[in-house]
């Protein structure tokens, strides 16, 4: 259909159809392209006014014609042919600004009447410089958006539409499905089809009704990976997309593979089940506590034993067991050995609940640390032994009783044995005499035993008593170093301190240091020297034995003063002893007032310490 100017419309009805026309419109007359007729429209979006109409276009808006309007508009002119722009960009000088604008337009032939010569070009215009800007800041949204996905360290995926058509999926998520790039552009559930009878597609369809989020936390999924199916665990979203009218148009899944910690935790709970179910075929009470002392976990022989349930607070619950005179001095060396991180071990009495009477338990606990050796809890254990005390206390009237019943005997024998020696030296017998004095000996050791066995009942009874008095120290060293030189070999080295009077019990000292010097001898049994030293600071006596011995283990230091305690191993046979001796002094020295110690280093001999106080306070 060809544009005319039919004869019968007149200029003001045209001019009245052009300006109330809701777009830019304009009428360009001749090969120069006069501007005959401008709508407001158009002169807005050319910047101008209505004096530029019977001006030519190109002096109106000389800024066009190196864009290549020229050639369009002579192209239409001449050849009748419409042109239609579809988001055209024109720079403009509008207002003193040069910018670029963006135009959709139609550049149309006029014709005269009889419909063969062209004697103009209509214009009619948009300008959608806001929409293309919108568009392009759009795309270039997108692009960062689509970047920022690819560049992400999260699993990230877009499905568009109910199809579910992948749209796009970073390099994680492709790893995560186990797939090429060439299942962008699939369906979900053709790219996945291992996801069939699992819930994903239906929560995704779902979420184009509902246009809700959709978030999980450590879900399982089976996905075909390496050619296999396996089992992966997930924290993901579904996040739907929604355009301007608010209809969810695409998916946005972000997934993070939680695989290995939901295993490992797992796995720590499988361990933790095996554990306990070990704890709770333990015979002992097997109990846990946080790094400061408060306790976590009980097992089941705990509950046993006070009769009650798991729901109550475990720490009253061991409170109240405990014999309340004893609970605050039992609480303050678990609060050091919390503090310092030493192990606890302690022997005290659980009330028993059926009957109300008490029962020993021997109560132990150590540290566990972490990788910053930083104490993480403590691991402990309740132990029964209120049999075994009652055996002790039945083994110990026993060695009362039978101490005291070979006292007597023991004392006669050595009157007799001592009786024949005499006589036999007298009758000039020397070799029935020695074997009399052999025999003496023999008889003296077994009544070294025997008062031994005499004092470690005293010992437990608390019968032990102290007959302190003042006397000269640096006499007794000497009395007891010459007492054991006379039964020794070894030369025994004497270093004293002057130390002069001191108020203790005299003969029980002098057991003491006979005790020490006589191990020395004994563990050294391939050295020549023992060394004896007395010293005396702040109110303090120091008397140490140094052998250069067998020596012993560190982990064995702390128990050589623990009643029958003797050497293990493959020295136990060479070493003869009830293992009373060390346990003995170590009595006797903490009812002195003092304390006792050694310092050992194995395969090259102990030295053995015990200080007292000149003086009781």
């Amino acid at each position: 259909m060809k544009n005319t100017l039919p004869s019968d419309i007149s200029y003001d009805s045209l001019t009245t159809l052009f300006s109330q026309a809701p777009v830019a419109m304009s009428l360009l007359m001749g090969g120069d392209y006069v501007i005959h007729t401008a709508n407001p429209k158009i002169l807005e979006l050319w910047g101008k006014d209505e004096s530029c109409i019977g001006k030519p276009l190109f002096d109106v808006l000389p800024e066009i014609k190196s864009q290549g309007f020229i050639e369009i508009m002579d192209n239409v002119y001449h050849t009748g042919e419409i042109f239609k722009g579809d988001k055209l960009s024109v720079y403009l000088d509008k207002y003193g600004l040069y910018e670029e604008h963006f135009f959709d337009f139609i550049y149309s032939p006029v014709y005269d009447k009889s419909h063969e010569q062209i004697i103009g070009v209509s214009v009619v215009a948009t300008e959608v410089t806001d929409q293309v800007l919108s568009e392009k800041r759009l795309i270039e949204s997108e692009y960062r958006f689509e970047d920022l996905i690819q560049k992400s360290d999260y699993s990230i995926a877009i499905y568009r539409s109910e199809d579910l058509f992948i749209e796009l999926a970073n390099e994680p998520m492709l790893k995560t499905w186990g797939k090429e790039k060439s299942v962008i552009g699939m369906k979900l559930e053709d790219a996945l089809p291992e996801l069939e009878g699992q819930p994903f597609i239906g929560l995704l369809k779902d979420i184009f009704v509902t246009g809700k989020t959709y978030t999980a936390k450590e879900d399982r999924v089976d996905l075909v990976v390496d050619g296999r199916l396996q089992t992966f665990y997930y924290n993901f979203s579904y996040k739907p997309l929604k355009n301007s009218d608010g209809k969810v148009y695409a998916i946005y899944n972000v997934a993070v593979d939680v695989t290995h910690s939901v295993n490992a935790r797992k796995e720590i709970q499988k361990n933790e089940e095996k554990l306990r179910e070990m704890a709770n075929s333990m015979p002992q009470i097997v109990w846990t506590t946080d790094p400061n002392g408060r306790l976590q976990y009980m097992n089941e022989k705990w509950f046993d034993f006070v009769d009650t349930n798991s729901e109550i607070n475990l720490t009253e619950s061991v409170k109240n067991m405990i014999k309340p005179e004893v609970f605050e001095k039992i609480d303050e060396i678990w609060k050091e050995c919390v503090k310092t991180g030493r192990n606890f071990e302690v022997e005290y009495e659980f009330r028993n609940p059926s009957n109300e009477e008490y029962r020993w338990f021997l109560a132990r606990a150590v540290p566990i640390f972490n990788e910053k050796n930083e104490i993480k809890e403590w691991i402990g254990t309740f132990t029964d032994i209120d049999d075994f005390k009652k055996l002790q206390t039945q083994k110990d009237n026993f060695l009362g009783i039978a101490s005291h019943e070979l006292k007597t005997p023991l004392t006669s024998l050595k009157l007799y044995t001592q009786v024949i020696e005499r006589n036999l030296l007298l009758n000039g017998d020397q070799r029935n005499a020695d074997i009399a004095s052999k025999m003496d000996s023999q008889i003296e050791l077994l009544n070294g035993l025997v008062r031994d066995l005499l004092d470690v009942t005293k010992i437990q009874n608390g019968q032990i008593q102290l007959n302190e008095s003042n006397f000269d120290f640096d006499e007794l060293v000497d009395e007891v170093v010459t007492e054991q030189q006379m039964a020794s070999r070894h030369k025994i080295v004497v270093q004293k301190g002057n130390i002069g009077e001191i108020f203790a019990d005299r003969h029980r000292i002098a057991q003491v240091m006979s005790n020490l010097i006589c191990n020395a001898t004994k563990y050294s049994p391939e050295a020549d020297e023992v060394h004896v030293k007395a010293s005396l600071s702040d109110g303090n006596i120091q008397f140490s034995v140094k052998d250069f011995g067998i020596g012993i283990p560190p982990e064995k230091q702390s128990k050589v003063f623990e009643q029958y305690y003797r050497v293990s191993g493959s020295k136990e046979h060479t070493f003869p002893g009830l293992g009373l001796g060390l346990y003995i002094s170590s009595e006797i020295i903490k009812r002195s007032g003092g304390k006792i110690f050694v310092n050992s280093v194995e395969g090259k001999g102990s030295d053995f310490c015990f200080q007292i106080p000149t003086c009781k306070k």
